[in-house]
Formats: structure tokens, C-alpha cells, sequence
């Protein structure tokens, strides 16, 4: 709605789009309570902002400047309801929304703060949902949200598609924002709920927005497309019967969503084309390689480490060192996961990451050290983020305090390594997380250049010899 409002009272006229949003929904919270919701919710909604946006622009037509493309068509009753009819159909609706997107990518915006406006305005996101996503705080948030309005309210229009100038970096922006919120409700910073579908649906259905725009419709999206739906199909999987995060391990495959998992794998096809290889072209493959194994025990481990070596060069973190280390501790044993990990270059970054301790604890567990493994999930618990890290960590802590009378080469199932060394590089309990910060702002930030060396013949080599090895005769 609110990409819509913006292209009838013009961008300028961005805080007023969001009143009349607010208004709406405000509405829409007095009627349903008596009257129910009705059939088509958004349909409603969209009516009814609909009509208050006419009531505005009725009213302050001699008061404001609205957007350029009313022009004249204000001056009459006659043309001004016909021309804002036009602006709510459903294909405007659809390309003001990727214009708003790239709207909000100003070159003259921090990256971050674009990431910011596009999960705020188009996202619906609150302020502290974007400092969990940021691993920032609310107040800072809602600063850089507030000073990114006002440079946004200067531009004299919305962001123009054909202009192929500003496009490209503009849409890297975007596949951030995108991958956030995908992330956000996979594994976000939610108490109420450990998976929040309605956000990942919201992500996958922008990124199909990119994907049917010729200009957008590039490799790295759809690599990034692929990732999101690879990760979607387990969806269902992901949270037991009593709501707590289920590990890659001990999920029923059967319930993963084999429509998804086909449409991921099209789209990584799809991303083959031209010789652009981002990042999510290597983590939509480590995802592949886990949804190609029909049981745990055949997961190509190998394919995996070797995908993390790109991985690095594109996009060198500690994080993603991190899961590239659990994933040989998977392939070679506990004893050389351990030695990469104590490898790890900048180590002392993950000093306040509780997977990084309860990695070392589930290594230290593999290796029979009862007690060195408690104290890293100790470790592990102090920091934990939220009440689903809590309670994967507490478990981890109580099994390892109590008198269970299973040997410590049998560990329960359940542990954090099922899933850490998937495609997001970072490690979560019970299941991989999109990691919440692709770049953290500061600790996990990889200088600008690095994200060239991706296009290294070098680099697009070696991840064709990854790839073609996981599609043999392609």
C-alpha cells in the first residue's frame, strides 16, 4: 500500500503515504471487530486506503504538490478518480513496488540504511525487528530510519526502471534486503514463534517480482530465488509438536516440500547462465547438496567444504570460517574441525557468537570431553539470543549435566552441528539460519573490493568444477 500511496502523493509526500497506511489499518481494526474479517483482507484494505487517498488529494489539491504523473488530472472529479483507480490496479501495484524498492536504494544512502528503508517501508518491518535482523539497537535503528525518510522525501519522483545507469548497484541492495527478510522469518529475532512463514512467503514473493522484470531478472537473482525456496521446502519440518526448533537430523524429509525443492533447483539451473557468481549462487548450492541426499548419511560432505572454499573468496567472515570448519569436522572428524576452528583468522570476532561455543561443544562432545563440552555449551547458553537459542542450548547443558546413561560417542540427535554448516554460514540451534547480518556492520563487514573478486576467472572456475560435480553430464 504503501508503494502504491508514494506514486499517487509522490515520494516526497512519502510520511503522509504512511499515514494514510496507518489509517487504514486503523480502520480495518474497528470494523473487523464487529463485522469480521472479510474474505480478501488485503483487497479490503487496499480499497480502503484507496479512498482515503481520494479524500486527501480532494482536499489539499490547492494545499500540496502530489506526484508528477497527476498533473492536471487533479484539477476535476471527472479525471482525478479514473487516474488513482489506474494507480491501484494490481499490475501498477506490482511495478510500484519494485520502484519503491529501488527507490530506496539512493546511491547516496549507506548501504545499510537502503537495506533499512526497503525492510521498512515495503517489508512492514518494526525498528526492532531491523536491529535484531542488523544485530543493532532499536534506537540507532529507528535514527538511521528516520535520517534515510528525509534524504528519501528529496528525490522528485520514484526511481525509474529503464534507467539502466543506477540499476545494478541499486539491485545488490536489494537481494540484501530480500535475504534478510527471508532470514528474519526462518530464523529471526521473534519470542513468539520460532518460524515465521508469512515473512518468507513476503521475501519469495518480491523476489519473483525481481525475477519477472526483465532488468532484474539476473543470475544472482535467481540464485537467490533458488536459496530461498531450497530453505522454504523444509519449512514445515523445522518446528516439532511442541513448537521447539527441529534439527536437520531429526526432520521426516518426507514433509519437506518436494515442489519447492524442484522449483530451487530450476532456478539454480537458471543462475548457471552468464558468468556473474555471487554469493548466493554458492550457498544456494550448499543447500542443494543437502536437499540432493535422501538420509543425513549421505550428505556429499566433501562438496560442501569445497563450496565453502569459494565461499570464503567471495565473502570472507569468520562466520562463515566457522560453519566451513564444522562442515570438515562432519567429513574429516571432530579432531580436524577443531584444528580449522582454532585457524579461524579474526577468531576473536565470534567471542560474543553462541554458536561459536556450542560448536566447539558438540566437537569436544564428539571427541568423549564430557566436561570441556559442558562448559563451551555453558558458554554458549550465557549468550544465547533468544528464547529458542535458550532452550536448544539449556537442553544441550542439562544432557550433558545429568546422569544419562548414554555414552559420549552417542550424543542425542539433536545437536548443533545438523544444520550449521549449511548454506548461510553461520550456525543455529536445531536448523540453519540465513545469517541475520549478511555483513555484519562492523565485526563481519568484508571490504568492498573483495565482493570483485567473485568474477576472478579463478574463482568462477573452481565453483563450476563444485557445481558441475553435483549435476555429473551437465
Amino acid at each position: 500500500m504503501v508503494a502504491a500511496l508514494t506514486r499517487v502523493f509522490g515520494i516526497h509526500n512519502l510520511a503522509l503515504a504512511e499515514d494514510v497506511v496507518q489509517d487504514a489499518l486503523c480502520r480495518a481494526l474497528e470494523v473487523w471487530k464487529f463485522q469480521g474479517a472479510p474474505d480478501n483482507p488485503s483487497a479490503w484494505l487496499m480499497a480502503t486506503a484507496k479512498n482515503r487517498a481520494l479524500d486527501v488529494l480532494r482536499r489539499e489539491r490547492t494545499a500540496r504538490t502530489f506526484a508528477p504523473e497527476l498533473g492536471r488530472l487533479l484539477e476535476t472529479e471527472w479525471t482525478l478518480r479514473p487516474a488513482v483507480e489506474e494507480m491501484f490496479e494490481a499490475r501498477t501495484i506490482k511495478d510500484d513496488q519494485l520502484r519503491m524498492m529501488f527507490s530506496c536504494c539512493l546511491p547516496r544512502l549507506p548501504e545499510e540504511a537502503q537495506v533499512a528503508l526497503i525492510l521498512h517501508i515495503l517489508c512492514a518491518f518494526s525498528a526492532g525487528e531491523i536491529a535484531g535482523a542488523f544485530l543493532s539497537t532499536q534506537a540507532a535503528i529507528e535514527k538511521r530510519i528516520s535520517r534515510a525518510k528525509k534524504v528519501l522525501a528529496g528525490s522528485k519522483k520514484l526511481f525509474d526502471l529503464s534507467d539502466t545507469r543506477d540499476f545494478p548497484a541499486r539491485l545488490k541492495a536489494v537481494h540484501r534486503a530480500l535475504y534478510l527478510l527471508f532470514n528474519e522469518g526462518y530464523h529471526g529475532a521473534s519470542s513468539e514463534s520460532a518460524v515465521r512463514a508469512e515473512l518468507c512467503e513476503e521475501a519469495m514473493r518480491l523476489g519473483a517480482l525481481l525475477r519477472d522484470h526483465p532488468a532484474s531478472s539476473t543470475p544472482a537473482t535467481h540464485a537467490l530465488c533458488a536459496l530461498m525456496c531450497l530453505h522454504a521446502a523444509r519449512l514445515s519440518a523445522r518446528v516439532d509438536a511442541s513448537g521447539n526448533l527441529s534439527s536437520l537430523l531429526d526432520q521426516d524429509r518426507s514433509r519437506w516440500d518436494g515442489a519447492l525443492l524442484c522449483e530451487g533447483r530450476r532456478l539454480l539451473d537458471l543462475s548457471a547462465t552468464g558468468s556473474e557468481l555471487s554469493e548466493y549462487h554458492v550457498e544456494a548450492a550448499i543447500a542443494a547438496v543437502h536437499a540432493d541426499a535422501p538420509r543425513v548419511e549421505d550428505t556429499n560432505w566433501a562438496a560442501i567444504v569445497a563450496l565453502y572454499d569459494t565461499l570464503l573468496t567471495i565473502r570472507p567472515s569468520p562466520v562463515v570460517a566457522l560453519n566451513r570448519a564444522i562442515a570438515v569436522g562432519q567429513n574429516e572428524g571432530p579432531e580436524r574441525g577443531l584444528d580449522e576452528i582454532e585457524a579461524i583468522r579474526d577468531r576473536d570476532r565470534l567471542a560474543g557468537y553462541p554458536f561459536y561455543f556450542a560448536a566447539l561443544g558438540e566437537l569436544e562432545l564428539r571427541r568423549a570431553r564430557r566436561a570441556v563440552a559442558r562448559e563451551h555449551f555453558r558458554a554458549a547458553l550465557a549468550l544465547a539470543r533468544s528464547p529458542m537459542e535458550r532452550r536448544f542450548l539449556e537442553q544441550r547443558v542439562g544432557y550433558l549435566a545429568g546422569d544419562d546413561a548414554r555414552s559420549a560417542d552417542d550424543p542425542p540427535r539433536s545437536h548443533a552441528l545438523n544444520e550449521s554448516d549449511d548454506s548461510k554460514g553461520r550456525m543455529v540451534p536445531g536448523g540453519v539460519e540465513l545469517e541475520r547480518c549478511i555483513h555484519d556492520e562492523r565485526a563481519l563487514r568484508h571490504p568492498p573490493d573483495l565482493a570483485e573478486r567473485a568474477h576472478d576467472g579463478c574463482v568462477r572456475q573452481q565453483a563450476t568444477r563444485v557445481l558441475a560435480s553435483l549435476h555429473p553430464g551437465r
